[in-house]
């Protein structure tokens, strides 16, 4: 399960950044296509802050939907799952959107 390194790494950051200082939320953009389980995250969240100045942090995570623009028929396009295809049948797509892992926000005490 990679959410649990992805997780370590989350709470990482966020003390190398805050240190001691008691968190009370953090906020994580996780999109669609990322590949990660926000559900998983949520798990693995309450055992990696345990000890650390975030136990007891809410975690909220905002879902990202995908997207991205069509070459072969010039559209943006939506994106529901990992698989890229156009509605047009083209393969041929940029992703804009939905790959995003990223704290977008920390709520300090």
């Amino acid at each position: 399960m990679h959410e649990l390194a992805i997780t370590e790494s989350v709470v990482a950051s966020v003390r190398d950044r805050l240190g001691d200082a008691r968190v009370v939320a953090v906020v994580l953009e996780v999109g669609r296509l990322s590949g990660v389980v926000p559900d998983a995250v949520r798990f693995c969240f309450d055992l990696c802050t345990e000890g650390t100045p975030l136990q007891g942090a809410r975690l909220d995570i905002v879902d990202v939907p995908g997207a991205a623009y069509c070459r072969g028929c010039r559209s943006d396009v939506a994106l529901a799952d990992l698989i890229p295809l156009c509605p047009c049948g083209s393969a041929d797509l940029d992703i804009t959107r939905g790959q995003e892992l990223r704290i977008r926000q920390v709520e300090v005490a």
